[in-house]
């Protein structure tokens, strides 16, 4: 473990965030060793940071027992290399429960998912976080989504803090988040901020305009090298590569995941199984894909690289394809 704020570890990336989906046997338990290869696969492969148990992780579908486990595992095979920040969410009383439970597990920091349920006002939410930043000595990234979206006032409120260093923003409103900025910046304050929509990658350039590039990838599981070459495109400004890789690959994925609820993380699942790791399916109230929806999924993978290498593989986003490819490249762990 190192004792560098989590601020100054994640100021300037080298990669994209990895958010670890979460393993589980043929019984429908936790399968730990199968989700530290996961992890392990993904650091090697050139993760910036894990977010252990959050939105792709199911956090929602964890008890807290699983939480801790699965925590306390991103901890030992991240062993300092790069910081492993944990979900906390649901009301107050439990996200503090939660959070307790990520410092004993030995995370660096905690993202703060939305209350579970109610539509707070800006003051409800201001209490919320502060708590939750009370509650240990992790550092807190609060993520705007949903039913906790945040007002220029209340992100500087938060802003000053003691423990919140950034804000993620799920929601893609931009003329938003450039208000939020300017607000927070305007205040003398400096947090963080991240892309969090569900295939950031997309609205990675408009980001880029407004100042945020740290971004979490979904695909980063499954397919580490396409999202590590659109990550460099972006931060190199090559914005050809990146919009050929969005052309070819992201915007066709996109329209995939369109297809089916909670598609952000069983399509996820299903491109870590085609990469030769299984990490069992999903936990009700979410559902499989639909296979031929996997097939397509396998097809788009095999164009993404084929468009690494300068070549380009037909046929990846059309209704009827097939399964051309399973996944095959995808360094170590399927990821």
């Amino acid at each position: 473990m190192t004792s560098a704020p989590l601020a100054a570890r994640l100021t300037h990336v080298g990669g994209p965030l990895f958010f670890p989906v979460t393993a589980y046997g043929p019984d429908g338990g936790l399968d730990l060793d199968v989700f530290r290869a996961h992890v392990q696969g993904g650091i090697e492969a050139g993760a910036a940071a894990v977010f252990a148990c959050c939105g792709t992780g199911e956090f929602h579908a964890l008890t807290p027992q699983e939480f801790r486990a699965c925590v306390a595992a991103a901890v030992e095979e991240s062993a300092g290399r790069v910081p492993v920040v944990a979900g906390a969410g649901y009301g107050t009383a439990l996200a503090v429960q939660y959070a307790r439970l990520a410092e004993e597990a030995g995370a660096d920091g905690l993202l703060a998912m939305p209350p579970y349920l109610v539509v707070a006002d800006q003051a409800g939410l201001i209490d919320h976080y502060s708590e939750l930043a009370a509650a240990t000595s992790l550092d807190v990234i609060v993520y705007q989504r949903d039913n906790a979206v945040l007002t220029p006032e209340t992100a500087v409120a938060l802003a000053r803090v003691d423990g919140i260093i950034g804000f993620k923003d799920g929601l893609g409103d931009l003329d938003l988040m450039q208000r939020i900025v300017s607000a927070v910046r305007s205040a003398g304050l400096n947090p963080l901020y991240f892309n969090g929509l569900p295939t950031a990658e997309l609205t990675g350039l408009a980001y880029r305009g407004i100042g945020i590039t740290r971004y979490s990838s979904a695909v980063f599981c499954f397919a580490p090298d396409i999202a590590l070459a659109f990550h460099r495109a972006l931060e190199s400004g090559d914005d050809a590569l990146a919009n050929r890789l969005l052309d070819g690959f992201f915007v066709p994925l996109v329209e995939l995941r369109n297809q089916g609820r909670g598609y952000a993380v069983s399509l996820v699942k299903a491109g870590v199984r085609l990469g030769g790791l299984d990490v069992g399916g999903v936990r009700p109230p979410l559902s499989e894909p639909e296979a031929g929806h996997v097939k397509r999924l396998a097809v788009l993978i095999e164009r993404g690289r084929a468009l690494l290498a300068g070549g380009e593989a037909g046929g990846a986003s059309g209704a009827g394809a097939g399964a051309g490819a399973s996944g095959a490249g995808v360094p170590g762990v399927g990821e």
